[in-house]
């Protein structure tokens, strides 16, 4: 059975795409800690980060570097954190996440609720500082 993310990627479940390419997608996490949390994944459904083959495993970062510095110009931080932590969805993905402190990063913080309008409005203005 395919990932959510792959669900996703394939346009079965919509999400709030930042940008891809080839082989790798962008969207914001529904359930973010902080506006702005970007997920940045493979295409290719493999479950651990450190499973991608070495090409792979460049682009996603890759890929990632593009998106942090406009994630960064929308969103008033410190920083782009990034988080990498595999086990709540079996395929591969890194969390940016803008960050004003470390404690930003907590994962067990309640999770912001945003409305649609706020996830369409904060993509688009993501999506419009891509270098």
């Amino acid at each position: 059975m395919a990932s959510i993310f792959t669900r996703i990627i394939e346009g079965e479940i919509p999400s709030y795409k930042i940008a891809e390419s080839d082989c790798c997608y962008a969207f914001l996490d529904i359930n973010p800690l902080t506006k702005g949390h970007t997920l940045v994944v493979p295409k290719q459904e493999i479950d651990y980060l450190f499973d991608l083959d070495n090409e792979l495993y460049a682009e996603l970062m890759l890929f990632a570097r593009k998106i942090a510095p406009a994630i960064e110009k929308t969103v008033p931080c410190e920083r782009i954190g990034m988080a990498v932590l595999g086990l709540e969805v079996p395929h591969a993905h890194i969390h940016l996440i803008p960050i004003r402190s470390i404690a930003d990063l907590d994962f067990s913080k309640p999770k912001l609720k945003l409305s649609e309008s706020e996830f369409n409005s904060l993509a688009a203005r993501i999506r419009a500082n891509l270098d």
